[in-house]
């Protein structure tokens, strides 16, 4: 519970990068529609609402000029969080984008808006508002 609290106070107050860019002079980020793009298939345990997770990520503004989509990264990723999927500690496209992951897979999940920050995005994080957000998620367990 306290990686989910960890979670959220990245994403949510320090916008999770060390990048001294502002979101003022990045470009716009494109937008995009809820994607997700399994790049590995895991062979574990299944990811379902309730249960708690333990993932590896990343995340970056999305662009459509930019392989993957991946524009400004605004998070390397702190290494393994956990969180309960569907219990709102997270964004809810990320909670989403995880739902029905097997542990050992690897997933691409492109994140609009409505389902990230909208106009609300973290104070002091070079998320602007309305950001389509792609998120690198590695399972690697389930309970």
């Amino acid at each position: 519970m306290k990686r989910a609290i960890l979670l959220m106070a990245l994403l949510a107050a320090s916008g999770c990068g060390s990048s001294s860019t502002s979101a003022s002079s990045l470009p716009p980020t494109s937008v995009g529609v809820f994607t997700t793009t399994d790049l590995v298939v895991g062979t574990g345990a299944t990811a379902v609402t309730g249960s708690s997770v333990s993932v590896n990520y990343a995340g970056w503004l999305y662009d459509t000029g930019r392989p993957n989509g991946k524009g400004a990264q605004f998070d390397p990723g702190p290494g393994p969080i956990s969180f309960v999927i569907g219990a709102g500690t997270v964004i809810p496209g990320f909670s989403q984008g995880v739902l029905g992951m097997r542990v050992g897979g690897q997933r691409r999940v492109i994140i609009p808006p409505a389902l990230a920050y909208g106009n609300s995005p973290p104070q002091g994080s070079i998320i602007p508002n309305n950001a389509t957000l792609v998120f690198d998620i590695t399972l690697n367990s389930v309970q």
